[in-house]
């Protein structure tokens, strides 16, 4: 089981570093693009006139509560879910699966 936990955090670990890299390269491609789409030689614009009376702040609506997270009970039945597949393809012995089941139930 140790060796299932190092194979799903260095999957997350690597997908999160392409997830950061790929944030980056993203953002500097749309600096170039930004920067290449403006004219070199623009045009004054004027600016349009004070308004004569003060216009009221805009009203927003209050953002949406965050949704709740997973129930615990749900991940303690998948973690159930793949240690039983991994015993019933013959992975884990009779003793690691009961030493397992054992830690995901006292969590």
């Amino acid at each position: 089981m140790p060796g299932l936990i190092r194979g799903v955090a260095r999957t997350a670990v690597v997908a999160g570093t392409a997830s950061a890299v790929a944030g980056r390269v993203n953002h500097r491609q749309q600096e170039k693009w930004a920067a290449q789409s403006q004219p070199q030689y623009a045009e004054p614009q004027y600016a349009p006139p004070p308004p004569q009376y003060a216009e009221p702040a805009p009203v927003y609506a209050a953002p949406p509560a965050p949704a709740p997270a997973a129930a615990p009970e749900s991940d303690r039945m998948d973690q159930l879910r793949q240690l039983g597949e991994l015993h019933a393809q013959g992975i884990l012995t009779d003793e690691e699966f009961a030493a397992e089941k054992a830690k995901i139930l006292s969590s």
